[in-house]
């Protein structure tokens, strides 16, 4: 998905929507300034389009793919709608591969997945969206493991924070689901009530 210039999306939407803007190279380059093209950012509109850019773009994810998630959670309409669209994202395969720390990146993690590295429940699974469940096992494939891209994986993810719902064992190289993701507000990037009220008009 070709996005434009990522610094130029981030002096839009903040630095969190991308990995490689969170650091100080991107920090000493940005303004403060977050506008949107034809838009007042103070405007509900504009502050929605935001929200909602911000989450897409954090997640990778085609504006009809986003659309499809929230109209879907919005046409069930039960339930806690802000805590089904974090999960709905956060069990995609890409990002669960990404939160484990096998990639620095979501774009790497997609790539990952696409490229055949990466087996849910012993079978190969090559589509990035696969939603995982609780009790899924994702491992990376026995043929894959010695390949370049997971050199040196142990000494990379001594130290990587793994999510509580997720559970992962270095040495097989293999992870559990152990639960649903549960993200405190504070730690999103983004607001989600924004992105329903965007897509309730």
């Amino acid at each position: 998905m070709i996005t434009g210039p990522k610094y130029k999306i981030a002096r839009r939407l903040g630095p969190n929507v991308y990995d490689k803007t969170q650091g100080q190279k991107y920090a000493m380059r940005a303004d403060a300034r977050v506008v949107t093209k034809g838009k007042k950012a103070g405007s509900d509109f504009g502050i929605q389009l935001i929200e909602k850019q911000k989450a897409r773009l954090t997640y990778g994810l085609g504006e009809r793919q986003f659309k499809n998630i929230v109209e879907n959670i919005i046409e069930k309409g039960s339930g806690n709608m802000n805590e089904s669209f974090i999960q709905q994202l956060e069990t995609r395969l890409d990002n669960v591969i990404y939160r484990l720390g096998l990639a620095t990146t979501r774009q790497a993690a997609r790539q990952m997945v696409n490229h055949g590295h990466v087996n849910v429940n012993g079978e190969r699974q090559t589509v990035p969206s696969y939603k995982v469940s609780v009790g899924d096992i994702i491992a990376i494939r026995e043929n894959s493991k010695q390949k370049p891209l997971f050199k040196d994986i142990a000494e990379r993810l001594k130290d990587q924070k793994v999510p509580s719902w997720l559970a992962f064992n270095l040495e097989k190289k293999e992870a559990k689901v152990q639960g649903l993701p549960k993200i405190p507000e504070n730690e999103i990037a983004f607001d989600v009530s924004q992105i329903f009220q965007y897509y309730s008009k």
